[in-house]
């Protein structure tokens, strides 16, 4: 999608107002996640001794990064397991799988 289609939007960030591109009909999500990751700085901030707002923005996107990272292998765990059920049902049904 081009940047001409994009629309910019204003959030606020770390006490400061930011502007984004953001596809059309995507503008709520980004203002969601701009309010996900403020509330995880504010609980780095609390949970720890970071005060430096820097500091305290990378552990939240480590935090983020490691979330992302975990729902991915149980992504693909899932998909293999799917693809060992289908595998067993082909079997017992005398089909081959078609995946």
């Amino acid at each position: 999608m081009s940047e001409l289609q994009n629309q910019r939007v204003t959030v606020e960030l770390l006490g400061k107002e930011q502007q984004f591109a953001c596809p059309p009909g995507q503008e709520d999500a980004l203002i969601a996640a701009a309010k996900h990751l403020n509330d995880l700085v504010e609980q780095m901030k609390q949970r720890s001794t970071v005060r430096n707002d820097q500091k305290a923005l990378l552990m939240a996107a480590l935090n983020i990064s490691h979330e992302l990272l975990e729902l991915q292998k149980q992504q693909a765990i899932a998909q293999q397991q799917q693809d060992e059920l289908i595998d067993k049902l082909s079997l017992h049904l005398g089909q081959p799988s078609d995946k």
